[in-house]
């Protein structure tokens, strides 16, 4: 449901009073049908976008979205059932109902609890504020590049959560978030050139250092991306910006999932406390920090502070509270650690990272360049990777490359293939300045053993 900015706004506080009591209705009805046990997931969001194109303010946006979900066991059968807006409570029952016939019984495992509300995370910004934030990035960067064309789309978004389930369980929380992002675009007759960053925060303060940060970003890569220079061929060191290292971190992201480790799709199953990477890296989890923190997870576990990998040592799993298969132990996999995440209201829980923080290392950006002779970087990729498997075909959107500690400009029909898993055991180095990407807190990485192939 979409709103004009000139329409009347709806406050945070309506979201959150919408559809008050149909949770607890919900949960009285499948008890009264026969339900041994029931969940109501509800989620509010009131979203303000402020979009730009072709240099311009095009768009002032107002949304509001309410959506429920249903989960409930009969006769330990499990079913799931989602409504989106106004929701006939019996309707959804039934529906709930009707798809748990189709399942096999299972023992619910629902969190214990009582009533708890937790403070509101982060503050929430003006339209005005939005635009002029928009407006100055725009500003800033064809000041320096007349020619450019750009794109953004700022944000404040109101999300409010509650969890309740036929044990007693009720917990509430709304977080405010600020989001951008500003691409430019250079167009010739020749050659089409994008550059783009985004970031997200909780406080209009450091919202506005943040678009500060993305506009120098970007501006700094189109003076790289001046000239072009043919790319290296064979094996060479890859340096991943922060924008771009999630694709290593998503595969070892695959490789600590405790549901992955139970089934024995993880390469690393029976690595605990085994060395994994190389000992120059760690990774925790932090669900007190960020633009994404959080209070509890999807199924009302409070999340916690997680040590991943340590010194390259594999030391926790992340789990949600779904039980074992067998009851046979896997080292180090024990009950829930906070992590089970709904995809979307119609998936169950799953295992699910909630901020991943890689420990950065000792070299500025400028000693990391100037150390190596000849290298790439890599800034934007086209496609996916980064799966369980670590196998890397990617190609670039934007690339540099640097030869005797320089940046001399920008590659093009490249392509980076290899894996993540032997280019994390052949690390070179680790950046000194993390930056967020996503919900990835991350310094550049360099590595080797990643094979780099491209029309010179």
């Amino acid at each position: 449901m979409k709103k004009t900015f000139s329409e009347a706004q709806p406050e945070a506080s309506q979201v959150a009073k919408a559809a008050e009591n149909l949770p607890e209705q919900l949960l009285e009805k499948a008890i009264a049908a026969g339900a041994e046990a029931a969940e109501v997931f509800q989620t509010s969001t009131l979203s303000r976008p402020v979009i730009f194109e072709g240099n311009r303010l095009k768009q002032i946006e107002t949304s509001q979205s309410e959506g429920m979900a249903l989960r409930l066991w009969r006769n330990g059968q499990p079913g799931l059932a989602v409504g989106y807006g106004p929701v006939d409570p019996q309707a959804l029952v039934d529906k709930a109902l009707s798809i748990s016939t189709l399942n096999a019984p299972e023992t619910p495992n629902l969190k214990t609890g009582g009533p708890r509300s937790f403070p509101t995370v982060g503050e929430t910004a003006t339209v005005e504020q939005l635009v002029t934030w928009g407006q100055g990035a725009i500003a800033q960067l064809r000041d320096q590049f007349p020619e450019i064309v750009c794109e953004a789309e700022l944000s404040c978004e109101t999300e409010h959560t509650r969890l309740l389930n036929s044990t007693g369980l009720d917990y509430c929380s709304q977080d405010n978030s600020l989001s951008s992002y500003l691409n430019a675009e250079l167009i010739d007759q020749d050659d089409f050139l994008y550059v783009g960053g985004g970031t997200v925060h909780r406080h209009p303060e450091e919202m506005s250092s943040g678009m500060d940060a993305v506009t120098s970003r970007i501006a700094e890569r189109l003076v790289w991306a001046n000239r072009t220079a043919p790319p290296p061929s064979g094996s060479v060191p890859v340096i991943f910006t922060p924008a771009a290292a999630w694709l290593l971190w998503a595969t070892l992201r695959a490789a600590l999932n405790g549901k992955r480790v139970r089934e024995g799709t993880s390469p690393w199953s029976q690595k605990w406390n085994e060395q994994v990477t190389h000992p120059a890296l760690s990774l925790r989890q932090d669900p007190t920090v960020g633009p994404y923190s959080c209070w509890f997870d999807d199924e009302g576990m409070l999340t916690q502070p997680l040590l991943l990998i340590e010194d390259g040592r594999v030391k926790n799993w992340y789990c949600d509270r779904s039980r074992p298969i067998d009851a046979s132990p896997i080292p180090g996999l024990s009950s829930s650690t906070g992590n089970g995440i709904r995809p979307d209201l119609g998936s169950y829980p799953t295992p699910g990272l909630i901020n991943l923080l890689v420990s950065p290392g000792e070299l500025s950006w400028q000693s990391l360049i100037a150390q190596q002779s000849d290298a790439i970087i890599v800034e934007q990729v086209m496609g996916e990777g980064g799966d369980i498997t670590g196998d890397l075909s990617i190609n670039l959107e934007l690339g540099y490359r640097v030869r005797d500690g320089e940046i001399v400009g920008r590659v093009k029909d490249t392509m980076i293939s290899g894996n993540a898993y032997t280019a994390l055991n052949h690390l070179i180095a680790l950046g000194s300045e993390p930056e967020w990407s996503g919900s990835t807190c991350t310094p550049t990485v360099v590595v080797e053993s990643l094979s780099v192939t491209g029309s010179r």
